[in-house]
């Protein structure tokens, strides 16, 4: 007798599973586990079988089938590292850059991360949570399933709470995981500028004891996931030291660290999250040859953020490949923010990643995945298609994953399915 389930994803012309015990590395990234001809079981949310369809078939007796005739299943992607809740938006900004005037200019005269400061100050939680409703339902369609959201665009104790709130109430009005990231070391805000440690003292007195209070209120506790803190390490914003000194302080409450490393100066940053274990270390694009085999030595993943370098119209990116040959594990995402950042689609950073950063389909595909899902914390529960797993599974609207990175500025997703339910999109 055939076992009755939820769900079965079925007669797929590839099932990619993404499979692997942590995350890969070396030769093991390229490889995504391609099932030709396959099918995924889903019952109670989570996947119970996959393998070929025909043997599928034989083994259960599903209340919904979805056929997937001619298309890819493979695992919701991960976006792992976000600014998605924001005030304001800075395409005026964006035509000065066009001009010629630099991300370090703007900050420095008070403009990019202090304008959408000032914007985020002004704006309510209501006005927060519709803005960022809106960005997460359209990541949904381009096939995320899982996001993590920075705080960081407050700046002081009430507004970046005011963020963590709004962020809460995603978490609560969208079917996609979210993760929460604290980042009031984002930069210094105007009233402390000269006083740059002075802030830190702000966040290490006031804003991470109020973080932890929060956290411990909040859904997310209550749920069991992870939440991070995360410091912009960089020439002009906060040095080693001051980074050292605020994510030591967040481990006390119980915060693991992440942090933006080398993006434009190589301070140092990079070895410092592997001093710390953080558990990922993001950007990275002049981090030198050392650290790159300091890192590949190390359990801290290499998040990569192509669409950065896209939208700022560099033409230098991370040294992917050099961080895969020192044995890093490698992961990719949007960074989505208003300044540096309007991207909200992960196929369109693998098909840059591709591109510019050297990395093969197989590589990218498990860069969203189940990579990302490590550096969320959350590898363990998704980011592949394995029996136990949470079923979140994407239906692509193609005979071969590789059309993923292969087509530009289409959307290939043709259905979404998270913890077993398949979503409008």
């Amino acid at each position: 007798m055939r076992q009755l389930i939820d769900l079965l994803l079925t007669n797929a012309a590839q099932v990619v599973t993404c499979a692997a015990a942590g995350p890969k590395r070396g030769a093991a990234l390229a490889d995504v586990g391609v099932i030709e001809e396959g099918a995924v079981a889903v019952d109670g949310g989570v996947i119970v079988a996959v393998g070929p369809a025909a043997a599928l078939h034989g083994r259960f007796a599903p209340r919904t089938t979805l056929d997937a005739t001619g298309k890819v299943l493979c695992p919701g992607f991960v976006d792992c590292h976000t600014h998605l809740v924001f005030g304001g938006e800075r395409v005026a900004e964006f035509e000065r850059k066009l001009a010629g005037v630099t991300y370090q200019d703007l900050l420095a005269a008070g403009g990019g991360i202090l304008a959408t400061m000032r914007a985020t100050r002004a704006a309510s939680v209501a006005e927060l949570f519709e803005a960022g409703r809106r960005h997460l339902a359209t990541m949904q369609r381009l096939g995320a399933t899982t996001v993590e959201i920075k705080s960081g665009y407050g700046l002081d104790t009430a507004s970046e709470l005011k963020l963590l709130t709004a962020i809460e109430q995603l978490a609560g009005a969208t079917p996609l995981d979210i993760v929460p990231t604290f980042l009031g070391a984002h930069a210094i805000p105007p009233e402390y500028a000269g006083r740059g440690d002075d802030y830190v003292d702000l966040l290490c007195s006031e804003m991470l004891p109020a973080v932890h209070d929060w956290w411990g209120r909040s859904r997310f506790a209550a749920s069991g996931a992870p939440l991070f803190q995360d410091v912009f390490c960089e020439e002009g914003v906060f040095d080693v030291a001051q980074s050292r000194r605020i994510l030591e302080a967040g481990l006390r409450f119980g915060l693991r660290p992440k942090i933006h490393a080398d993006e434009f100066v190589a301070l140092g940053g990079s070895t410092l999250a592997v001093e710390l274990r953080a558990i990922s270390a993001d950007h990275l694009d002049v981090t030198p040859a050392a650290e790159i085999a300091t890192l590949g030595a190390s359990e801290t993943l290499a998040v990569l953020l192509p669409g950065v370098n896209l939208h700022l119209g560099s033409h230098h990116f991370a040294d992917a490949r050099a961080l895969i040959d020192a044995g890093a594990a490698l992961a990719l995402a949007t960074d989505f923010n208003p300044g540096s950042a309007p991207i909200l689609s992960l196929p369109l950073v693998m098909a840059l990643a591709c591109r510019y950063q050297h990395l093969t389909p197989g590589e990218a595909l498990n860069a969203v995945t189940i990579n990302a899902a490590h550096a969320v914390g959350l590898g363990d529960r998704l980011g592949s298609l394995e029996v136990g797993k949470q079923a979140d599974v994407l239906v692509i609207d193609a005979p071969d994953y590789r059309h993923l990175v292969y087509w530009l500025g289409i959307n290939l997703v043709a259905a979404v399915v998270k913890r077993g339910q398949v979503l409008a999109i």
